[in-house]
């Protein structure tokens, strides 16, 4: 298989695909964080198979961004494809070490399930708050959260720091990915985590960034070239 790979500091790139690298990995790492694509922003097959930028910012904002790929499948074929990745991941990662992997209210049902199909133990699902910068609805609730299931590679000792159950971090004023996430976020996640750490969608490369604030060994794999250099960039300049 041809891939390209970087090493940055304590961190390790791959640009490829998911499924690829992630059979070529060595066991050993202590968790997993991730941003996977939702497949999620509408209800159609004809709105589901838009751009991202078209699901999910604002005509005002659409070209700041690159488009990033995976974001087209149904539920059915999401809960497949999420238990592939999520399988070959458990796989990587020791005994009772944690995964964590984002999704939003459409697709938490379906993350629940594909956890548990890939062999974790369901843990829980931890909310993130986008406060109030949370795209507003008129009439309607504000789209103010989204969801981090997660679960255990098999039994995990109660022992160590304690994280929130909730985390309340507004979104970034400047982002570098159409679903960039923040890096107080990821850090806050880690809190509980040991490295190394998985990222097989590491987009811009917030996790790595976390993860290099808490001196945690990185490994993320990308399969937009665009978000890869990004996420190089940012590596080497330190945001």
């Amino acid at each position: 298989m041809r891939y390209h790979r970087e090493t940055i500091g304590r961190a390790t790139l791959y640009l490829g695909d998911a499924l690829e690298i992630l059979c070529e990995l060595q066991p050993g790492f202590g968790a997993v964080l991730t941003d996977p694509p939702y497949s999620s922003g509408g209800a159609s097959l004809s709105a589901r198979t838009q751009p991202p930028s078209a699901k999910y910012q604002s005509s005002e904002h659409r070209g700041l961004y690159p488009e990033f790929m995976g974001d087209t499948r149904d539920q059915r074929s999401y809960l497949a494809w999420s238990a592939l990745w999520l399988g070959r991941a458990r796989e990587l990662v020791r005994p009772g070490g944690i995964c964590a992997t984002f999704t939003d209210w459409r697709q938490l049902p379906v993350t629940t399930d594909a956890i548990q199909c890939a062999g974790w133990i369901w843990r829980g699902v931890v909310p993130w708050d986008k406060t109030e910068r949370g795209r507003p609805q008129q009439g309607r609730y504000r789209a103010q959260a989204e969801y981090v299931v997660w679960g255990t590679n098999g039994a995990r000792p109660l022992a160590g720091p304690v994280a929130p159950g909730v985390f309340r971090v507004p979104v970034p004023a400047q982002k570098h990915h159409i679903a960039g996430k923040p890096v107080d976020l990821m850090t806050g996640l880690l809190s509980v985590m040991d490295g190394p750490v998985l990222d097989p969608f590491m987009g811009s490369g917030t996790v790595g960034l976390a993860c290099a604030e808490r001196s945690l060994d990185y490994v993320g794999i990308e399969v937009s070239e665009e978000y890869f250099e990004i996420a190089c960039r940012r590596l080497r300049e330190g945001g």
